[in-house]
Formats: C-alpha cells, structure tokens, sequence
C-alpha cells in the first residue's frame, strides 16, 4: 500500500481530520487496535497458508500469484458502508479518465510482477526465512523515497538500512539455511533472490504510490485509497489469469487438486482462505491509513512479518538456529529505528497540523 504522508489539509484530508476528532480516545485507539490485528493476522495467515499449499503438493506459482489479489472484491464492502468524504474546498481538481487508468494499469501490472516474486520465494524457501527476508522492504524504502519522494535520510533511517541489510546478508551466506524439503541449494538461492528482488519492487511500489497521491490524485481519502486497492487489484489479478492460462499451468491444476496431500475439500478451501486472508490484511492496512496515516500502515505491515517466523516455527517446526535469532533480533532493532524515527517526523507534522488548523480556525 502507498507509503505517503500523514493527511494534511493541502491534501483536500482536512474533513478526515474533524471526523477522527469527533471519536472518543477509546474508541480511536479501539479502531487502531482492530485493523493492526486484520493486518498482522491478515498477513501472518495468508503466509503460513501459501507455505501449506506448497508443502500439500501444490506447484502452481501463478495460482499463488492469483489468491493474492483474486479476493479483491471483499474490499467494496467497506467502500460501501462507509460514506466518502465530501470534497473540500481545499480539494484539486480530480484527474481525467485516462489518466487514471494508466497509473492504476502500470501500478496493477507492477503489482503482479512482485506477487509473482514472492510466489517464487516462498515456493523454495521455509516460512520463517522468507518473513525475515521479506522485512529488508523497510531499507529498500528507505532508498527509494529518498530519490523518488525526496525523504530525509537521517541516522535513525541510516541505522535501520544498515541493520536490516546485516539481517538479511546473514539469512544469505548461512550455511545451515535450507528450504522446505526437496528443495536444492541452487533453487535456495534463487527463492532467496527472488523474495529479495520483490521486497525491492514492493518498496519501490510504495514510492511510485506516494509519487501518483501527490502528483495525480493529490488527494488521501478513505474511499480514494480504497478505489485505489481495488483497481490495482483487478488488473494485478486479470495479470495473474493471463498468466496462469498462458503459462498453460492450468492445465495441471486438476491433478494438483486431486494429489493434494490434504484432500480436495482443503486444496478449495486452502486457495480460497490465503485469498480472504490477503484481503483482511488489505483492510487492516487501509483502516491504518485513515485512522492514523499510511506511513505508520506501512511500518506496522513490516513489523507484523517478524510475526510470521515465531508462528511457522509453532505451526511447521522451521528450524530457528542461532543465526536466525540475530537476524531477527537486527531486523527488531531495525524496526525500532524507523519507527522512532517516524515517531519524530509524526510529532512534528501534527504540531505543523494544529498551528495550521488554528490559524484556519481563527480566520
């Protein structure tokens, strides 16, 4: 999801702002609480599933590109319950028609491209290294939104690049790492690459999001960024069809089915859960965004993959050597430099935020 600034009343966000003041402080931190468990257990569930339907016999690396964003239509749900903002008359003019769906056709397409890289590493690689692998998205967006988003690049941020690099370099070059069973050293490698290219691609996703809200939608409302994930979603989606038919996978899907190591019922129901589960996630995270901001949506989303590896050792018995342990203990120490620093950079916007609402207010 775009990693973009907090909502600011240049954004055309000033109405989010006085609906959020009108909830309790309970009932604020009640909505945090709820959409950070929908995005960690989202995102935990649908990683432990993907690795389930490899280990069942499933082989299909389009089908689990598919289930990432097949779902998709869960998400009007919320888009229909809850009202969209009324314009302000601080709002930009909204984009044309062509405009719009180039970026969500380009964002879909690029959106695909990473799913598929991911699918590939968690084909080779054992739950808990691909979650540890997958957290260096932090560093990598840290370099991004410094040349495409023009963010600061301070020693906190510096620290958490550093640490988050060290974490994965020591995933990479252990001797004792070894994927699922069956799985060679070379195609170790590659899933290892793989996971790494799609944590890069993801963060430079986000960038590219961040650049579109301020350049092009130049609006962050509820239902913007929720049309947003929809859309992306359907062509990400329409993607993965078109690959799985012309990859001719789909032909071996039956067989895939009817081999299944659990049984046909739970080759369905495991498909159609990883898929449910990536879209729980997808609410969490655009629930974070609006009550909070997308860049703290975007750091809870990191932080919820140091989840995964403790929940693949209780549900698959991963093996967690002691190189494994500090890899996650940089990658902690990590996190927390980033979101200090995110810290710092929030209390200063909405200091900004408030004496900019009470010049408004006075005038």
């Amino acid at each position: 999801m775009p990693d973009i600034q907090g909502p600011s009343i240049e954004d055309g966000t000033f109405t989010n702002q006085l609906a959020l003041k009108k909830l309790n402080r309970w009932q604020w931190w009640f909505l945090v609480a709820l959409n950070i468990f929908f995005l960690v257990v989202g995102q935990s569930a649908a990683v432990l599933l993907g690795r389930f339907y490899y280990d069942q016999g499933g082989n299909s690396k389009w089908m689990a590109t598919l289930v990432q964003t097949a779902a998709f239509p869960v998400l009007l749900i919320p888009l229909v319950l809850i009202p969209s903002q009324e314009p302000s008359s601080f709002s930009a003019s909204p984009p044309s028609i062509k405009i719009l769906v180039l970026v969500y056709f380009s964002l879909g397409v690029l959106i695909a491209g990473d799913n598929m890289l991911y699918s590939v590493g968690l084909l080779y690689l054992s739950a808990s290294t691909y979650s540890l692998i997958c957290a260096t998205q932090l560093a990598f967006n840290a370099v991004f939104s410094y040349f495409i988003n023009s963010q600061k690049f301070t020693a906190l941020i510096l620290n958490s690049v550093v640490l988050l690099s060290l974490s994965a370099a020591l995933i990479g070059v252990n001797d004792d790492s070894e994927g699922p069973s069956g799985v060679s050293k070379g195609k170790y490698i590659i899933g290892f690459l793989c996971t790494l290219a799609a944590s890069a691609l993801y963060s430079l996703l986000l960038s590219l999001m961040q650049l579109s809200f301020q350049k092009v939608l130049k609006r962050e409302t509820f239902s913007i960024v929720l049309e947003l994930q929809i859309y992306t979603s359907l062509v990400a989606t329409c993607v993965s069809v078109v690959g799985l038919f012309a990859s001719g996978e789909w032909k071996s899907l039956h067989g895939e089915m009817e081999g299944f190591g659990a049984g046909r019922v739970s080759y369905v129901m495991v498909l159609a859960w990883t898929a449910v589960a990536w879209q729980i996630c997808s609410v969490g995270v655009v629930g974070l965004i609006f009550v909070v901001s997308s860049l703290f949506s975007n750091v809870i989303s990191t932080v919820s993959l140091a989840v995964t590896p403790i929940a693949a050792v209780i549900v698959f018995h991963d093996k967690m050597n002691g190189v494994k342990v500090i890899a996650m203990v940089l990658a902690l120490w990590g996190f927390a430099s980033y979101i200090y620093q995110n810290y710092l950079d929030d209390s200063k916007a909405r200091t900004t935020r408030n004496g900019v609402g009470e010049s408004y207010n006075d005038s």
